[in-house]
């Protein structure tokens, strides 16, 4: 996993109040759990630009007055109208203890099934998975190349070193489903195919006739 860095400040408040005056300021109010006791600062909006936007799961140094806190994003908190990001909780992480985190899920390569006429559904897009942090990809890749129509990739069929997927494994990530056009294409196949033998038949009688 690759590390980003964000600098913030204590707050000698907290509540809501404090919070609104944060947010007013352009920064963003804060929480690490994990660290022993919870650590209340904030930080700038602009600087979570490598952490919120970004399709990996990255680990995060946070530097709080000088101390730092190796974490990961545990939760995103957005304004229900504008979307602006209101608040932000840290995990504090150990290098020699497993840690529980959400990794997204990406599609490697071109499905057969999609070649085909099927569509793809990503129906899992991220996996809760355990591991060492030296041991944690930033994104769960998955090869797609032989997934056919009907088919789908399972929990089951997920085998990363040294992390462990924590959902059951019958449970489907990826699929590809029958569309309506390969529905619909199908019948026309099987029509244009029985032409050609239907009318044999029809002339089969009309050359025993040409004999008599």
């Amino acid at each position: 996993m690759k590390t980003v860095s964000l600098s913030g400040s204590l707050r000698a408040n907290v509540g809501k109040v404090d919070a609104t005056a944060v947010r007013a300021k352009g920064h963003v109010p804060c929480v690490i759990y994990g660290a022993g006791e919870q650590i209340h600062f904030s930080a700038d909006t602009r600087d979570f630009k490598n952490i919120i936007f970004t399709p990996d799961t990255n680990l995060v140094e946070v530097n709080v007055d000088g101390k730092k806190y190796l974490t990961v994003l545990q939760e995103a908190q957005y304004h229900k109208i504008n979307d602006k990001l209101i608040h932000a909780d840290f995990l504090a992480v150990s290098t020699d203890k497993p840690v529980s985190v959400y990794l997204p899920v990406k599609a490697i390569g071109q499905s057969e099934g999609v070649k085909a006429g099927g569509k793809m559904t990503i129906k899992l897009r991220k996996l809760k998975v355990k591991g060492l942090i030296s041991k944690l990809p930033a994104s769960i890749d998955l090869n797609i190349d032989k997934l056919t129509i009907g088919k789908s990739i399972s929990v089951g069929d997920i085998n990363v070193d040294g992390i462990t997927v924590l959902h059951p494994k019958n449970i489907s990530v990826i699929s590809v489903e029958t569309t309506r056009a390969v529905v619909a294409e199908e019948p026309a196949k099987t029509a244009t195919t029985a032409t050609p033998a239907a009318a044999a038949k029809t002339a089969a009688p009309a050359k025993t006739a040409a004999k008599k």
